[in-house]
């Protein structure tokens, strides 16, 4: 199963101390499964925004203890800087990363809010995808009146905070904690080197667009509205700011942008809309520059895109889709674009827990063959179904691009694309197998000398035990759901494949049914016999419907290829 994973971007009110901060951070490093990415301070400010990404419940914990710790050593009635605040922990947000919703993001900045007020007595609002009203839902408005105007504030109905108490807390003032989108820092590079020009690009792609004027768009006379305000000509994009500017490094006019809300225009969307804009003034986009971090699903949805114009199957593996969506977008105009450094999931690798698919064959093959007893039978058994699904992907990609199917083209990228997720769980799982075995062993190396060691010891050893049972059912599950992409290459894909997507087949069934074997051996010993037995139900129901499938399959290939 994918993690789920949370970005947060705490701003604390103190960036001229770093031996201050360094002791928030240091909470925050000392949550297992949480990284630091990012400790940014400004003098001027006298702020400091600090990244760190992880699983939900850590990222939780970690950012209650940061706010915590800034309660105790930074004091707002001392506190002078040019930036807006009203806190010691300013402003919170949680950031949705990978597989996990805004909602679900919203929810754990409930949770973290609620238990901000109840256990620091700080008063706490909620802001963006988290508000508990419309009113609430931006930031400024939150923070209108900034620290010296909470104590009127906090005695305003209106402003009940949505956790803690309705009291001012002096030396902490109020924290806003919210559920935001990711914010991408976005730049693209002009073949000119003029400023003008690139604002006019900017102004033409931005939210706010540009205010209207009489005559001369430059330096007519500005249009107002009724209430005396500039009218604007709105842009082309939502949820984007941007504005022109030459930069003497490169020698070249970019246009910088703020895409707060990857999901209503995406970094490729922006991207094209630029280049159309650039193109009716006369101009050339070149490439682009990202700067900072991003989700991996950022890059694989303009991946994604590219191939998609170009009428490709949009099947392949991860790494081509950001080699892909990198060329494209000119990523690496201005320097080497590393995706290790660039994407926060590969960030947050451990290598650990991808080291046998990391291997090449030949490795892989050795430290199978060698004295030690993992990779094993469930490891050899995901890497056969990767392999087995490997091949029914490669039908489903030779298949799109066969001559005199092109209007097929978009029916065999969907299966390639099932079969690439498919392949993908099955890899992890082969590591995922070895870690699951080494639990086991390490659960049994706990001392027992006493009757409470005993029981610890017994306990760890039920649960290694049971993540050892599901790693391999998980096998047999993916293994499972390619059999209708084997069949549907045999029978509609590529003719002079078909014997490939047959191979498919047989790798399938095998590695369901090597994979049934670990299940069983693996519920030796286990208590729970309720659980056992309904597991041993399920997987016998998978391998004999697989068995069935596998032989259907090899018999319509047989008489095919007799015909």
């Amino acid at each position: 199963m994918k993690k789920q994973l949370i970005e947060c971007v705490p701003n604390f009110s103190e960036g001229r101390d770093m031996s201050l901060i360094k002791q928030i951070t240091d909470q925050i490093e000392s949550v297992p499964g949480v990284k630091l990415l990012d400790v940014d301070p400004g003098k001027a400010t006298n702020r400091t925004v600090v990244t760190f990404v992880g699983e939900p419940e850590p990222v939780v914990e970690a950012a209650f203890l940061a706010i915590k710790k800034a309660s105790e050593i930074l004091d707002m009635r001392k506190h002078k800087g040019e930036h807006p605040r009203m806190g010691a922990t300013d402003v919170c947000p949680l950031v949705p990363v990978s597989n996990i919703s805004m909602e679900e993001t919203a929810r754990y900045a409930h949770q973290l809010a609620a238990r901000v007020g109840r256990e620091l007595d700080i008063p706490v609002y909620l802001y963006e995808s988290a508000a508990t009203s419309p009113e609430r839902r931006n930031l400024a408005d939150v923070r209108a009146g900034e620290y010296e105007g909470l104590p009127a504030k906090l005695a305003l109905p209106e402003w009940k905070p949505d956790y803690g108490p309705a009291r001012f807390h002096a030396r902490a003032g109020a924290t806003v904690i919210g559920a935001r989108d990711f914010l991408v820092a976005y730049n693209i590079n002009l073949n000119t080197t003029s400023e003008r020009r690139a604002n006019s690009v900017a102004f033409d792609v931005r939210e706010k667009g540009r205010i209207k004027r009489i005559g001369d768009p430059v330096n007519g006379e500005i249009l107002l509205d009724e209430h005396g305000e500039p009218q604007r000509e709105p842009g082309l994009l939502k949820s984007v700011k941007a504005i022109g500017w030459f930069i003497e490094e490169y020698g070249i006019a970019q246009i910088s942008m703020n895409l707060t809300n990857i999901s209503e225009t995406p970094l490729h969307l922006a991207f094209e809309a630029c280049a159309q804009s650039a193109e009716n003034r006369g101009l050339r986009v070149t490439g682009s520059e990202l700067v900072g971090l991003t989700p991996l699903k950022v890059l694989l949805d303009a991946g994604k895109y590219f191939l998609q114009k170009q009428r490709r199957s949009l099947g392949v593996s991860e790494e081509e889709l950001i080699k892909i969506a990198v060329r494209s977008l000119g990523l690496d105009e201005l320097a080497p674009f590393d995706p290790k450094k660039k994407i926060i999931e590969y960030l947050l690798e451990d290598p650990a827990n991808s080291r046998l698919i990391r291997m090449d064959l030949r490795s892989f093959s050795n430290i199978t063959a060698s004295e030690s007893v993992a990779p094993g039978g469930g490891s050899i058994s995901a890497y056969v179904g990767a392999l087995g699904v490997s091949l029914a992907a490669m039908v489903a990609n030779l298949s799109s691009h066969k001559r005199q199917w092109d209007d097929r083209w978009e029916e065999f990228s969907v299966w390639a694309e099932k079969g690439q997720t498919l392949k993908d769980e099955l890899l992890r799982l082969v590591d995922e197998d070895t870690i699951a075995f080494n639990g086991i062993i390490e659960a049994f190396r706990l001392p027992k000398s006493t009757e409470e060691e005993k029981a610890v010891r017994s306990e760890a050893i039920q649960a290694a035990t049971r993540v050892a049972i599901e790693t391999p059912f998980r096998v047999m599950q993916a293994c499972y759901q390619a059999f209708d992409l084997i069949e549907a290459m045999v029978k509609k894909g590529n003719p002079n494949s078909m014997s490939d997507a047959g191979v498919g087949a047989l790798c399938a069934r095998a590695a369901i049914h090597g994979a049934f074997m670990n299940v069983k051996i693996n519920l030796k010993g286990f208590k729970d016999q309720a659980y056992a037995e309904a597991t041993v139900a399920k997987a016998t129901e998978i391998a004999a419907k697989a068995d069935e499938w596998e032989q259907r399959i090899r018999q319509y290939i047989h008489q095919e290829i007799e015909k």
